[in-house]
């Protein structure tokens, strides 16, 4: 297998529950399809959120389809915004990450926790890591080649046969990077 690996940014969104829905949107609200991502199932929704800390507010996307627990993921410079300290952590770690008061047109919810600045990750297919020569939770490095060339260290590989291969980056480290557009990354061996 070709060692070509799309990089996409993942910008601040959050992840929300059915009764979170229902709180900020009302009763048997829905979330409407604004665009499907390149996993396999998930899209970005037309509905928005605000979030709200202690130095200021973001208004934010909303990833579908609803999940088990409400979750902000933010980049170091948007945590720095909304006047909160953030962990770096995987997406679903929540335990223990700082809360926020969520905004919506019919309601507002405050969340015990689910700030993160999600972990940099790659999404694959048992497929696609075993022609990699990578495991599910392996940390690997990857090079993208780029006006910044830059090598992220600290990548986990995620594998499951729903995923679709793609590196995800927040938008700071997109920026560092100047991973704009299309552009792929290589995992580096030592």
């Amino acid at each position: 297998m070709e060692n070509k690996i799309l990089v996409e940014t993942s910008a601040r969104h959050v992840h929300l529950t059915a009764e979170a829905v229902a709180a900020l949107y009302g009763e048997g609200a829905e979330l409407i399809v604004k665009k499907m991502l390149s996993q396999p199932g998930q899209f970005a929704c037309e509905e928005k959120v605000t979030l709200v800390g202690p130095k200021g507010q973001l208004t934010v996307t909303i990833l579908g389809p609803t999940r088990p627990a409400d979750q902000a993921e933010l980049s170091l410079t948007d945590a720095r915004a909304l006047g909160i300290t953030v962990p770096v952590r995987e997406s679903g770690d929540v335990a223990g990450t700082p809360g926020l008061k969520m905004v919506g047109p019919a309601g507002e919810l405050e969340v015990e926790a689910g700030a993160i600045i999600a972990k940099r990750h790659i999404h694959m297919t048992p497929a696609d890591a075993e022609g990699l020569g990578v495991t599910n939770g392996e940390v690997v490095k990857v090079l993208v080649k780029s006006e910044r060339t830059t090598i992220f260290d600290d990548v986990v590989v995620r594998v499951s046969p729903s995923y679709a291969l793609a590196m995800h980056i927040d938008t700071d480290e997109c920026n560092a990077a100047a991973a704009f557009g299309e552009i792929y990354g290589e995992i580096v061996r030592d």
